[in-house]
């Protein structure tokens, strides 16, 4: 039975790194040291003023290729989950297909999704590959928030960083009745859309002088309607209702229990909501991936560099079941299982 299984995994990281201490410059009430204590993070990765989530993620991918983890021959199908697409038409996927050298055989689309697109993605791959659609499918990831964001606006600088990530998902065949990716549990309540948002700049508010005004929030942040905004009190507190409660299902789901899940890895939003959640979920903290302080929440990346860093320093093993869970700005949430192969 052929049963698709993440085969690969690399990942890109722009050059200029944006440190606590140049960030505590600019808000001097929150000196470094404060900044890591509530997030977690010491440094994000910033992309370059010419360079976009198209760029990442093909730099990402042809690392991928470089180590010959997978030919660009072999790839019949490309995924990229972004939400900062270099145009709104055409789809940059197939911007990145001409310039990896993909075959023209192969399907490419872009798909619009945060913090859960990681899992989504991999829900889309496994269809692929099980229906006979595609043997090998190229997820990519790539945000660059950076350039959403207000350079005076810490409640979201100090979090996020610029990343893409290219993982392949491939038929492998298996006697086991179990899938090595699956199930899948999925949430959407975009009753909280406006909790985590860019308001303008698209075809509901067009960008215009008006949107372009910056106003202070009266808490120390300044923002305007064309930058990224984050509730981020709201945010933890649905994190804290439909976190567990995926737990709960996808464990329901698979069968098996915590103690039959080798590694947790969470979607990368802070170290403060990551400690909540762990302690909500009774997960023990050796078996709980946490990876984020020198890279910040990536958005949809996080999941793949977490996974892809466990794998090189020896948190994650070998065919080590992990559970994989994205949740944050749609508001949408995703879980899922996935056995781990021989290498990444």
């Amino acid at each position: 039975m052929t049963r698709a299984q993440i085969a690969a995994i690399d990942y890109y990281l722009p050059e200029a790194v944006l440190t606590n201490e140049e960030l505590a410059q600019l808000y001097p009430d929150w000196p470094a040291a404060v900044v890591k204590e509530k997030t977690g993070i010491e440094g994000r990765h910033i992309a370059a003023a010419d360079e976009t989530a198209a760029d990442m993620a093909t730099k990402a991918a042809q690392q991928l290729f470089e180590r010959h983890a997978c030919l660009p021959a072999d790839i019949d199908f490309l995924l990229l989950c972004t939400q900062s697409p270099d145009y709104f038409l055409p789809t940059s996927a197939c911007v990145i297909q001409h310039r990896l050298g993909l075959p023209k055989t192969c399907g490419a689309f872009d798909f619009n999704l945060g913090c859960s697109g990681f899992v989504y993605g991999l829900a889309v791959s496994r269809a692929l590959v099980e229906n006979g659609l595609a043997s090998n499918v190229l997820l990519l990831t790539a945000d660059t928030y950076s350039k959403f964001i207000h350079p005076m606006d810490r409640s979201v600088r100090t979090l996020f960083g610029d990343a893409a990530t290219a993982t392949v998902i491939r038929g492998v065949e298996s006697d086991s009745a179990d899938p090595l990716i699956g199930p899948f549990v999925f949430g959407t309540d975009g009753s909280g859309a406006n909790l985590l948002i860019v308001p303008a700049g698209g075809l509901r508010l067009p960008a215009s002088p008006e949107t372009a005004a910056a106003e202070s929030d009266g808490k120390g942040n300044t923002r305007s309607k064309q930058n990224l905004f984050m509730n981020g009190p709201a945010i933890l507190t649905f994190s804290m209702k439909a976190v567990p409660a995926l737990v709960e299902k996808l464990l329901v789901e698979s069968g098996v229990t915590r103690d039959d899940i080798d590694a947790f890895v969470f979607h990368q939003a802070n170290k403060m909501m990551l400690d909540v959640l762990r302690r909500q979920c009774r997960i023990p903290p050796e078996r709980f991936v946490v990876d984020l302080a020198d890279k910040g929440n990536t958005v949809g990346s996080t999941i793949p560099i977490a996974l892809a860093d466990g794998f090189r320093d020896g948190s994650i093993k070998p065919k080590s079941r992990t559970m994989l869970l994205g949740f944050g700005v749609g508001l949408s949430w995703a879980g899922t299982l996935a056995v781990m192969p021989d290498s990444l």
